[in-house]
């Protein structure tokens, strides 16, 4: 791959992994310029908004500084975000994005959750001929719905929780309560990070866990409750990496237990059997491709008491944050996080003919 290429690493957007997005981008884009090329971090929603120069081939000759990010742990508040942008109009691309995207090489999707993760901004790349890293629309839109999700790779022949799917109008959740077995897991389909999912382990706990997620969305997943050892699983150009055993200190692996630095240990690779190693890389590789994603994506397994492995869901965008698990599996294979995103590039490059 030559260097010195111009590329937009877009990041921010309009989603309740907003701030991830952020950490995600700069770490890309100081990784990119390490290697010599001309990276600008761009937030899709503001855009250009703040910029001293906003002609993008200056932009690319004169790299802005990058700030470091500091995680809190908290969900951003969207309507500020919304509010303290200048360009009013609903349009979730920001001042100028489109025109640094097009005079860019590529652009590296640094997006995370709605509005980026669902393959919108892919649809929209496409339509302008604008070359991007990762998943493309289709396969992008399908890994954000879980409900999708499941059903395609369990038709594929990976073991997944059963599950329920409930559209709730008018607030009326008595149906719900009523179908709905517990344990159970209770998610909002289109959510990333675990934002919208509830462990409900009685029914005395169940409406408030219903009632949270309709703050999301009418439909709603209710799924088998597993019990047991957290997993995640790469997949990088058609290979499995090695599993990450994730095991939060406190709860589950929440947003907060995600990305708040010394909250989860992780160990890659996982601590489990070469049968169960090799069962969740080739499920992780099963529905990385059931879904018709690109380059690489990360799935999520339980392990129960007798070994056998759950998947639960795949990220066509994996997180590329200091604490993300797809840099450290790619790293116990030798791979370095700045070979990590050169691969990413090269392969955007490959498939979308630039």
């Amino acid at each position: 791959m030559k260097k010195g290429m111009k590329i937009v690493v877009l990041c921010g957007g309009m989603s309740t992994e907003r701030k991830i997005s952020f950490s995600s981008g700069t770490q890309i884009c100081r990784a990119l310029r390490r290697r010599g090329h001309r990276a600008v971090l761009v937030d899709m929603f503001m855009g250009l908004e703040g910029m001293e120069e906003k002609d993008p081939e200056k932009l690319f000759e004169q790299l802005p500084e990058l700030e470091d990010v500091v995680f809190d742990g908290k969900a951003p508040d969207l309507d500020e975000v919304r509010r303290s942008r200048k360009l009013k109009s609903d349009s979730l691309f920001g001042e100028g994005v489109l025109n640094i995207c097009e005079a860019a090489d590529i652009v590296f999707i640094a997006l995370h959750g709605q509005n980026g993760e669902d393959g919108r901004v892919q649809a929209a790349f496409d339509l302008h001929g604008i070359p991007y890293t990762g998943s493309g629309y289709l396969g992008a839109a399908m890994a954000m719905d879980k409900m999708i999700t499941k059903g395609r790779v369990r038709a594929s022949g990976v073991r997944t929780p059963d599950w329920q799917e409930f559209h709730c109008e008018d607030d009326d959740i008595e149906p719900i309560l009523e179908a709905a077995g517990v344990p159970c897991v209770v998610k909002t389909p289109a959510g990333g990070s675990s934002v919208g999912v509830i462990l409900v382990r009685s029914q005395a706990d169940l409406e408030s866990a219903v009632r949270e997620c309709l703050c999301y969305g009418e439909d709603i997943l209710i799924e088998q409750l597993i019990e047991g050892r957290e997993f995640t699983c790469g997949v990088l150009n058609g290979r499995a990496l090695p599993s990450v055993e994730i095991a939060p200190l406190t709860d589950f692996y929440n947003y907060e237990n995600k990305y708040r630095a010394g909250a989860t240990e992780e160990i890659c690779p996982g601590r489990c059997s070469e049968e169960v190693e090799q069962e969740i890389g080739r499920m992780a590789l099963a529905a990385h491709e059931a879904m018709g994603l690109c380059t690489y994506s990360r799935s999520d397994f339980i392990v129960d008491d007798n070994d056998t492995v759950w998947f639960l869901e795949v990220n066509a965008l994996p997180g590329m944050t200091p604490t993300s698990l797809v840099p450290q599996e790619a790293e116990a294979v030798g791979i370095s996080f700045e070979d990590l995103c050169e691969m990413i590039v090269e392969d955007g490059l490959k498939k979308r003919g630039a």
